[in-house]
């Protein structure tokens, strides 16, 4: 098992920037494919990005792409999510999520294991 703690949530006006960091404890988090998602109060959670094994590849939810960079560091059993350009539609709670098996899906039932959010707010 992973356990998976977020943090740099906050709040910060619209065109800023943020980065959102996903620790990981155990020895094997290069053995997970780790996952951003996003949800507002009522609403379901919503995919945002996830990154392979190794960190080479990444898939992006459409209203991110461009803004928005997930990377990992195996070294340091930790994943990331940069933020630029913020929205106000961006304003969510981010979760950060792992799966051992499953590359590339933008389903949440995939994934096994979650953190607990952190909360984003952008002002306009």
């Amino acid at each position: 098992q992973v356990q998976l703690v977020e943090s740099g949530g906050g709040l910060v006006q619209a065109g800023g920037s943020l980065r959102l960091s996903c620790a990981a404890s155990g020895r094997t988090f290069s053995s997970y494919v780790m996952a951003w998602f996003r949800q507002a109060p009522g609403k379901e959670r919503e995919f945002v990005a996830t990154v392979s094994w190794s960190g080479s590849s990444s898939i992006y939810a459409d209203s991110v792409k461009g803004r928005f960079t997930i990377s990992r560091d195996n070294a340091k059993n930790t994943a990331y999510l940069q933020m630029n350009s913020l929205k106000p539609e961006d304003t969510d709670v981010y979760y950060c999520a792992a799966e051992r098996t499953v590359w590339g899906s933008k389903t949440s039932d995939s994934y096994d294991f979650w953190g607990q959010g952190t909360q984003v707010t952008v002002s306009s």
